[in-house]
């Protein structure tokens, strides 16, 4: 068990430099590429896309795969000892595809984080700018309700209550033009 932990940790490190290698070029994905294809189905220059870098989750885990069999059947003929192979082999290719997806993470977030920058600093200040005036608002709402609760008790409106109170709910109906 614990030599599978210890592939699995160095399987997602091995991931992300793989991502991040691919990432800064693809010239062996470019390579393969002309070996197999014809020339009007080559990628073109400007496209970045590599075994693991701008793929899809399925050809990730086929490149992956393809490549740990390779290793495993040399790694076979050099070093005969059969220890748990199925599951270093399952450990190595799980933590790889785990290591291509955090690499994506934090290149994408690295990224996002360099072209917002100082964006970020003003939307963190106006956040900050915003909630003082907010409670401020709230504090002075609260002042205003006590004002207003005081000053809509006059007797003027206790009075046309007491008027509303003494006709029948016909004769409110009928002064609204309800009835006829």
């Amino acid at each position: 068990m614990t030599l599978e932990l210890i592939v699995f940790v160095a399987a997602i490190l091995f991931g992300i430099l793989l991502y991040w290698r691919e990432s800064n070029g693809n010239g062996l994905y470019r390579f393969v590429d002309k070996i197999v294809n014809a020339k009007h189905l080559q990628m073109k220059p400007e496209d970045k896309t590599g075994f693991v870098f701008k793929q899809k989750f399925l050809l990730r885990l086929v490149y992956v795969t393809a490549f740990f069999i390779a290793l495993m059947i040399v790694l076979k003929f050099l070093i005969p000892i059969n220890y748990t192979t199925i599951s270093i082999f399952a450990s190595s290719i799980v933590g790889t595809l785990i290591g291509t997806y955090v690499a994506n993470f934090v290149l994408k977030s690295g990224k996002i984080i360099d072209e917002k920058g100082d964006s970020l600093e003003d939307i963190v200040t106006d956040t900050i700018e915003k909630g003082k005036d907010f409670i401020e608002d709230l504090t002075n709402k609260e002042k205003d309700q006590e004002v207003e609760i005081e000053e809509e008790t006059p007797t003027e409106e206790i009075d046309d209550l007491k008027e509303q109170d003494k006709k029948s709910a016909r004769e409110r109906l009928k002064d609204k033009g309800y009835l006829k």
